[in-house]
């Protein structure tokens, strides 16, 4: 599945041009090929997008590669720590050799080296990155849906949260339950059942514009969608947005309390994390909305937000 050939975005991190020409050279044709001369160059970039392999000068003016890779692997991005590193290098002493693949390193290339053999090492590590990156992929969705699942988005609350707190930015959270779902199962069956969730992810996913939400399912029928840097109101316009969808499909249900086809009941809260709250407490207070919007006759939108204690 994976031959290493790919398109790929490779950074060349090195103060010499010489340096950076002689391993542009080395790499095979069709990647996607960027440089920075200097440490802290690189840091910048990394921050702004992602990579599939960099290719790092250990001696250089400012931060050495042994910080910039210590940075990069320590990076709270969802993918920083995971961008294979190989450091270049004029002198490889076993110290060295070690402290690098302590701080993550994957590989080091000797200078001058072959090319040759650089391209074949550079393909093996793209090779083994393309692997990880589709198993990563497979782990974090859900199978009947193809949504995001309850893994990814524990993981992206918990990495949500602490980018907040630093950030001392608001966060908003949205749940979504079907209306008499169970009803649904138990007069159409299963098989119909399955087909009404996958409509209904790939609705609410329709709705998602901004690149830093995430919807996902979180479990039977039930539904997330995490809102960094939202407020109230535009949780509960998302909201909104998401029960009119549902609405629209006019999916047949007979048996439902509601009305005559499925409909969504949905809880949204807002916050702004500190450390005197927790990623708990926003789960709690959304899912008491959620409560309340089906005590309150379901096929609506409840929202509110946390007030700080005084």
């Amino acid at each position: 599945m994976f031959t290493g050939e790919e398109r790929s975005a490779i950074l060349i991190v090195d103060d010499e041009a010489a340096n950076i020409r002689a391993l542009t050279q080395a790499i095979d044709p069709g990647h996607e090929v960027l440089f920075a001369t200097s440490g802290e160059k690189a840091l910048e970039m990394v921050a702004k997008r992602t990579f599939d392999l960099i290719l790092l000068d250990i001696t250089m003016p400012g931060l050495d590669g042994f910080e910039v890779c210590r940075q990069i692997k320590s990076s709270v991005g969802p993918l920083c720590g995971e961008i294979p590193i190989i450091f270049v290098t004029a002198s490889i002493t076993e110290e060295d050799e070690t402290r690098g693949l302590e701080l993550g390193a994957v590989d080091y290339i000797a200078k001058p080296f072959h090319s040759a053999i650089v391209k074949m090492r550079i393909r093996n590590h793209l090779k083994t990155k393309k692997q990880c990156d589709y198993l990563a992929h497979l782990s974090s969705k859900d199978g009947l849906t193809g949504i995001n699942n309850r893994r990814l988005f524990d993981e992206e609350l918990a990495r949500e949260w602490s980018r907040s707190v630093r950030a001392q930015s608001s966060l908003s959270l949205i749940m979504i339950d079907i209306d008499c779902f169970k009803p649904y199962n138990d007069h159409y069956g299963h098989a119909e059942g399955d087909v009404c969730l996958k409509r209904v992810a790939e609705t609410l996913n329709s709705v998602m514009v901004r690149s830093t939400d995430l919807l996902a399912r979180y479990g039977g029928e039930e539904f997330v969608c995490l809102l960094p840097e939202t407020n109230c109101e535009g949780a509960r316009l998302t909201g909104e947005k998401m029960r009119q969808a549902i609405d629209k499909l006019n999916i047949p249900h007979a048996h439902s309390i509601t009305t005559d086809h499925i409909t969504i009941s949905v809880g949204t809260f807002h916050i702004h994390p500190s450390r005197q709250t927790t990623p708990l407490e926003l789960i709690e207070k959304t899912d008491q909305n959620l409560y309340r919007a089906k005590k309150e006759g379901r096929n609506r939108v409840v929202s509110s937000e946390f007030v700080e204690r005084s």
